[in-house]
């Protein structure tokens, strides 16, 4: 996607088997006869609901208030058994197809939640692959934890939409860049240690630079290099942005234009409030630090839509100033959300 003179690449995360929607959110109603499902359009804009089966109610995260819809539609389509097949391979054409639709360069696919046996995973990975390239005109990206997974990922793919992505590689998974090798694909890969999680931007800068340069050495070409700075929520750490973004700004110093910073935008917004604002002005900024691509929602997310925000509104601004560092434990900003004062106009 073109924003003016800066090319932003959409890895987009919806066929993911962590996305939710919430009970008592809008998408979770009762069909025509009465059973609880998610509603949905389908591709002719028609109206139909993807039933929510008994097993995902006896889960923790349906007793908590989410229903992990994706797992839904790729477990009834993989069924065979009729009407829920059909009905589940629908929804997963209409998520890819807005997916399309909103200017997605890559459709990251990603079944590791579907089952706790690895070869359940591994058939889901097959299907959900098989399946998808059958009506995507863009390319896939294979995610998973597991190189497993991805390599049967990759086995299944024909490549026919373009250049496939493996989403990802890290310190103590350099068997993934053999990967990457051996299917020509691109690499995301991550700022951890072989030990954990980066502290700060010197540890995110010299994991990633290790792991940069070892993919470099292995004949992986850098315009192939999107690197993840990991990307923890503000919730959490008051300056867990300002580490990110300190982090893209000397990667893309010392590696140049031709390499890609991305990431996991929406980790930022993480068990708080008013995620779409925080996550759309986390874009805004990271894209100025030197990001130019990133793993997000382009249906609630859009960068064009992002980039038109209006960065004099009080909304902006309070959440600006969270993400640099400039509210602690987000008072102000969890404050102004009780008073209602956080709509983007």
């Amino acid at each position: 996607m073109k924003l003016n003179d800066l090319e932003f690449i959409i890895i987009g995360e919806n066929a993911h088997t962590t996305r939710v929607v919430l009970r008592k959110g809008k998408l979770v109603t009762k069909n025509p006869d009465g059973v609880e499902s998610v509603r949905y359009l389908d591709r002719n804009k028609k109206r139909r609901y993807l039933v929510i089966p008994e097993d995902i109610k006896k889960t923790q995260n349906y007793d908590e208030g989410r229903v992990k819809h994706v797992i839904i539609a790729i477990q009834a389509a993989m069924s065979g058994q009729e009407p829920h097949a059909s009905e589940g391979l629908e929804y997963l054409h209409r998520l890819v197809q807005r997916q399309v639709d909103a200017g997605t360069d890559f459709l990251d696919l990603n079944v590791d939640e579907i089952s706790w046996r690895r070869e359940e995973q591994k058939e889901a990975m097959r299907w959900l692959v098989q399946t998808v390239q059958e009506i995507s005109p863009i390319p896939l990206s294979v995610d998973s934890s597991s190189t497993e997974i991805m390599q049967a990922g990759l086995e299944a793919c024909d490549g026919r939409a373009g250049q496939t992505m493996l989403n990802s590689a890290a310190l103590d998974r350099l068997e993934v860049l053999d990967l990457a090798m051996q299917y020509h694909t691109k690499v995301i890969v991550q700022a951890a240690s072989e030990s954990g999680m980066p502290q700060n931007a010197d540890e995110r800068v010299a994991n990633a630079s290790r792991l940069v340069d070892t993919a470099l050495d292995k004949g992986i070409v850098i315009q192939d290099i999107f690197v993840d700075p990991l990307i923890f929520p503000i919730g959490v750490d008051t300056e867990a942005s300002n580490h990110c973004f300190e982090a893209i700004r000397r990667l893309r110093e010392k590696y140049g234009p031709d390499i890609h910073i991305s990431g996991g935008f929406s980790n930022v917004s993480f068990q708080m409030p008013c995620r779409r604002l925080i996550n759309d002005v986390f874009m805004i900024l990271a894209v100025e630090a030197g990001a130019n691509s990133g793993i997000i929602d382009p249906v609630s997310s859009n960068p064009r839509k992002v980039f038109s925000l209006d960065r004099e509104s009080r909304a902006y601004h309070l959440t600006e100033t969270m993400l640099l560092g400039g509210d602690r434990l987000c008072k102000t900003f969890l404050r102004a959300y009780r008073k209602g004062e956080l709509e983007v106009r």
